[in-house]
């Protein structure tokens, strides 16, 4: 008998349980990023770029980037599987030229009179956003994975608006040059505006900094999926004050300590041999502040590193950063060593460990199957001259 059919009468009506549907969260993938390259390899490909480059003059430089990038692509595994780029050199070529002609248009108009300068560095402010989004297109338009190619779904008032804290400062600055009649004596008012402008740059730095990586890391696209970006500005802000931080302690505590020493020993009388004194006893912590200094970069870049990229995904994808400030810094250091004293000639095993590194310490979680992503679509080819002005200024897509 159905459950569906009426019972007999007196009987108990057999219970029937509520339907229940089970959730079943999708499973993680996770996909790894290698790096196969090696030293050996790529010195051979450097060397070449490096003599190519002596023989024209620079004029192979285009062609120099193109084997760099498929080189270091080509062993970029991302879930086994390696990145692809597909750059025009020809078309690279002729954006640096028209980027070098846009700087050389300003260097030389600034030289006539501040008037001409203030235009042209104008000018150039209202084409450099175009260029960096443009930038963005050409690159990611230009790199594949597994067949299908990356996009930037980045607009033009986007780009505008990342780049609006940098180019407010630099308008006054440029701006109160175009009244000095003469540049080797600035007047007073013109000394005092430099310096709020220098004091602005920085207080802005970090929020320039997050609108530049907001811009970038929001709009990347790979078949479906678009990334998002949820780092907020003050942790930037948070970041920059960290390292400043540790900086100012790193100079001022040296300073700290030859004034206190030089003052102590004159307080006794022995103002003569004070200076020495006070050096002397400095010398432990002046060593200290050059270490710290040094390391103050690649601790930066860990640090930012796993800020923006583990910021970055979206409900279906996101990706972790898990770069180590002390890795980053014994690998620099020893770089350095190795370049020193090979005169130059360890740069490309230097470069190879150095992305390895980086790169290895980033990893996807998709809920996504990659095979859904295979999808056919179409680049969008954007300027090769904005991939010259991304590549200029180092706003780059690359780690």
């Amino acid at each position: 008998m159905h459950a569906a059919e009426a019972a007999a009468p007196g009987a108990t009506e057999p219970y029937l349980a509520p339907e229940t549907t089970v959730h079943i969260p999708p499973a993680t993938h996770q996909m790894a990023i290698r790096f196969t390259g090696s030293g050996s390899e790529y010195f051979r490909i450097w060397i070449v770029n490096l003599l190519l480059m002596l023989v024209t003059l620079g004029s192979y430089f285009a062609w120099a980037k193109v084997r760099r990038l498929r080189y270091f692509m080509g062993n970029t595994l991302v879930d086994g599987q390696p990145l692809g780029f597909h750059g025009d050199p020809k078309k690279m070529f002729k954006g640096y030229m028209l980027v070098g002609v846009l700087f050389g248009l300003y260097s030389v108009a600034g030289e006539f009179s501040p008037v001409a300068g203030l235009i042209a560095f104008l000018a150039v402010a209202a084409l450099w956003p175009a260029l960096f989004k443009s930038s963005m297109q050409f690159r990611l338009a230009n790199t594949s994975w597994r067949g299908l190619r990356f996009r930037f779904h980045g607009d033009l008032r986007g780009a505008y608006r990342a780049m609006l804290p940098l180019f407010v400062p630099g308008l006054f600055f440029v701006g109160g040059l175009a009244f000095v009649p003469d540049r080797n004596t600035p007047p007073i008012w013109y000394a005092v505006i430099t310096g709020i402008v220098g004091l602005s740059t920085l207080a802005v730095g970090p929020w320039l900094l997050w609108n530049i990586k907001q811009y970038q890391h929001r709009n990347y696209g790979l078949g479906q999926l678009q990334t998002d970006f949820r780092a907020t500005v003050g942790s930037f802000y948070g970041l920059n004050f960290k390292i400043l931080g540790i900086a100012l302690l790193a100079i001022g505590l040296p300073i700290g300590l030859v004034i206190g020493t030089a003052a102590g020993l004159d307080a006794f009388g022995t103002r003569g041999a004070g200076a020495a004194m006070a050096l002397f006893a400095a010398l432990p912590a002046l060593v200290g502040m050059m270490a710290v200094l040094v390391c103050l970069k690649p601790y930066t870049v860990a640090r930012m590193q796993n800020l923006v990229w583990t910021k970055t995904g979206n409900s279906e994808l996101r990706f972790v950063s898990t770069l180590r400030a002390r890795a980053l810094i014994w690998l620099t250091v020893k770089n350095w060593f190795f370049i020193v004293i090979t005169l130059g000639l360890y740069w490309p095993f230097a470069a190879v460990a150095m992305t390895r590194l980086r790169l290895e310490a980033v990893s996807i979680k998709t809920r996504v199957n990659p095979e859904l992503l295979m999808a056919q679509a179409l680049p969008q080819e954007g300027d090769a001259a904005g991939d010259a002005a991304g590549d200029f200024f180092g706003l780059d897509v690359g780690l």
